[in-house]
Formats: structure tokens, C-alpha cells, sequence
């Protein structure tokens, strides 16, 4: 619609002009002694617009005449612009498809032509890092964080990546701590501190990082619960030793974050202590029907060891269990330990014999073996005995 009306616009305009030439009569007269011209007006005004349009056409000649060099120095320019851009594409292209010495290559002719400096310094370190060349490395690190100011959290980003992958942990957490200082905290840094506290055995650190990283929905659920509890296995095994920091590491742990692995291990340490009472009371909240954790055998096995306190009270415990699992070896095992303890000579040869009848094991053929020799029974004593030894079990 809009060319529409140029055209007729077009088309006005010369209709105007013809019907204002024909009906114009007047002239020009130019006298230069001796000499007399004498034109038409609208001759006058062709020859004036004539005139212009060839003192214009000669001025943007000119002008594009002197033009040329400056004109060429920017072409050859862009075109130098656009080789080393191709050039730092090709660096990128080449780091990700794993050609490190082509990427370190393609980096360093990138950035001796001036095309983003810092990040092609950075691809350079990543690529001397891959072909553990780390004079060239640190060279080109330094040359990032000096080149340009914009990429200071990438550099701090990447040299702390490739100090946890070189293992330099405490170095990566410094890098880190600059990182974080400057830039703040973001997921990305708290996942590299995680590892980098995880490589340094850090678990209190580690722990306090993947609840944070937890609430953000930054980790998967799965990967959470098991860095939890390798932390929490670690900071166990830290304690072992000390029964005070022990007990009060398990009284501040979250009860979601006591898995059945920390569970065992926590119970196993307990009792290398001699705290019975609170094996006891981890293991009965653990097995308890409305915990959230399964079934777990191995901490029966270990409650049918506890010979302090009341075992009058453990029996009811068990049996109770066993309403509910009745096909666990382990059970039946540990129950007929604890009735053995209490001189209940029949229940606990009928328990030890299931438990054989379910999951034969070294640990029930010798318990069995006991309670004959105390019974005064060897010739079922020695069968049991030389089952023991028959039995391809690791030994109890």
C-alpha cells in the first residue's frame, strides 16, 4: 500500500512539473561583454540541476579516492578479526573433541591475535593441564587472570578444578575461598568444595556442603544419601577411638541420615566400646516397625552379641521380630546366643538348629557345639565341631 502512494505521488509530481513548464514563458538573460546569452527559464533550471548533480558526483568521487587506504586498512582488519575468530572457534572445538595439542595450538595463535585474551588463555591452561604439561599450565593462568579482568571467576573456576583434579586439595579450597570472596557462593563452587573437601577427608565440611547443596535441589537424592553416608562412615571411623565424642556425634545426627551402613558401623563402634546400653537402644530404634529403614540382619546379628543389662528383655524383643521374620538365620542365631546366655538349654538348641536349617554357618554349628559340651553330650559336640571346620564360611 505504501508503494501505491510513492507511485501516484510520483506520478503528481510530474504532471505539476510538465503543466508548470509549459505554462512558464519567462527566460534568463547572461550578458558577458561582448558577449549575450539569453535562455529559456526552464532551460536554466535543467542546466543549474545538471550542474549539481555533476559537482556532486565529482566531490563523492574525490572523497572516495582519498578514502581508499583508510578503506583498505579496514577491510584487511576485518578480515584479520575474522581469521582469528575462526581460529578461537576452532581452539573451542578442538578442547571439547579432546585434540589438546591442536587446542593448545589453535589457543596460543588466538590469543597472540588478541581474540578474547582471557578465554583463550584459559583454553590454553586446559589444554596444558590435559597433556600434563604444568609449567605451560600455570603460564597460561597467569596470563588469564592478567589479560582480562572479566574472566577473574572463570580463571579462579577452572584453576581450582584442575587443582582437584591434580589432587592439590587444600590449594583448590584457597582458590575457592578467593572465588567465593569475590564473586560469591554459587552451585557450581559448592560442588568443586565438596569434592575438594571429600578428597581432603573433611566429612564435617562435607556434610554441612551436601545438606546445603541438598536444599537447592543441586544434587540428585541418590547421590545426597551417599555422600552422606561416606561422610558420616568417615567421621565414625574418626571417633572410634573416643567413646564420649562417639556418643555425642550420634546424639546430633539427623535419624533421616542414619542409614543402614551408618547404622551398622555406628553400632559396631559402639560396642568395640563397650557402650552396650546405647548398641542396644540404636539398634532397637533402628528395627523398630515404624522405622523408615528396611529389615537389616547384620545389626540382629550384633544385638544377639550384647551380654550387658537384661537379656530376659532382648529374647521378648527378638521373638517379636521373629513373628515378623521368621526365615532370618541371623535372628534365630542371635536368639539362641541370648538363651544359651540364660541357661534356656531347649529353646536355644531349637533356635540354633533353625537358624543351620535356614543359613548354615560356622558361627551356629559352633554355638551348638557349646551348648552339647555343656550339656554333656560330646558326641553331638564333635559332629558340630568338625561342621565348623567343614563350613565354607569366613570364620565368626
Amino acid at each position: 500500500m505504501k508503494g501505491l502512494f510513492w507511485i501516484l505521488g510520483l506520478f503528481a509530481l510530474a504532471v505539476a512539473v510538465a503543466l508548470g513548464a509549459r505554462l512558464n514563458e519567462g527566460y534568463v538573460l547572461l550578458v558577458m561583454p561582448p558577449w549575450r546569452v539569453e535562455i529559456s527559464l526552464n532551460f536554466a533550471l535543467l542546466l543549474a540541476l545538471a550542474a549539481f548533480l555533476l559537482a556532486y558526483a565529482a566531490l563523492r568521487g574525490l572523497r572516495l579516492a582519498f578514502g581508499l587506504p583508510a578503506a583498505v586498512r579496514d577491510y584487511q582488519q576485518r578480515r584479520q578479526r575474522d581469521r582469528a575468530a575462526a581460529v578461537f572457534q576452532d581452539a573451542v572445538r578442538l578442547l571439547f573433541e579432546g585434540r589438546f595439542g591442536q587446542a593448545l595450538k589453535k589457543a596460543t595463535e588466538a590469543h597472540a591475535a588478541g581474540t578474547a585474551p582471557g578465554l583463550s588463555a584459559l583454553i590454553a591452561a586446559r589444554a596444558a593441564q590435559r597433556l600434563r604439561e604444568p609449567q605451560k599450565q600455570q603460564g597460561w593462568v597467569a596470563r588469564a587472570k592478567l589479560d582480562d579482568p572479566k574472566t577473574e571467576a572463570a580463571t579462579l573456576m577452572l584453576e581450582a578444578e584442575m587443582m582437584v583434579e591434580a589432587r592439590q586439595f587444600d590449594v583448590a579450597l584457597d582458590v575457592l575461598a578467593r572465588l567465593q570472596e569475590k564473586h560469591g557462593r554459587h552451585i557450581a563452587a559448592l560442588r568443586l568444595e565438596l569434592r575438594a573437601r571429600q578428597g581432603l577427608g573433611d566429612w564435617d565440611g562435607v556434610l554441612k556442603l551436601v545438606r546445603q547443596l541438598a536444599k537447592r535441589d543441586a544434587l540428585p537424592p541418590e547421590v545426597v544419601a551417599e555422600v552422606q553416608t561416606q561422610a558420616h562412615l568417615g567421621a565414625l571411623a574418626r571417633r572410634k577411638g573416643d567413646r564420649a565424642q562417639l556418643q555425642a556425634y550420634l546424639k546430633s545426627m539427623p535419624e533421616a541420615e542414619c542409614s543402614r551402613r551408618v547404622a551398622l558401623a555406628a553400632a559396631r563402634a559402639l560396642f568395640a566400646q563397650g557402650a552396650e546400653e546405647a548398641v542396644q537402644a540404636l539398634i532397637e530404634r533402628q528395627l523398630a516397625p515404624e522405622s523408615a529403614w528396611e529389615w537389616q540382619s547384620d545389626l540382629v546379628d550384633l544385638y544377639g552379641r550384647l551380654t550387658q543389662g537384661g537379656q530376659t528383655a532382648r529374647i521378648a524383643k527378638a521373638e517379636a521380630w521373629l513373628k515378623m521374620h521368621p526365615k532370618d538365620g541371623l535372628l534365630l542365631l542371635a536368639l539362641g546366643r541370648m538363651c544359651v546366655r540364660q541357661k534356656l538349654w531347649g529353646k536355644a538348641q531349637s533356635y540354633l538348629e533353625a537358624s543351620l536349617a535356614i543359613r548354615p554357618s560356622r558361627a551356629a554349628h559352633l554355638e551348638l557345639a557349646r551348648l552339647f559340651d555343656q550339656l554333656e553330650r560330646p558326641d553331638d559336640a564333635n559332629r558340630h565341631y568338625r561342621a565348623s571346620i567343614d563350613q565354607d564360611e569366613r570364620p565368626d
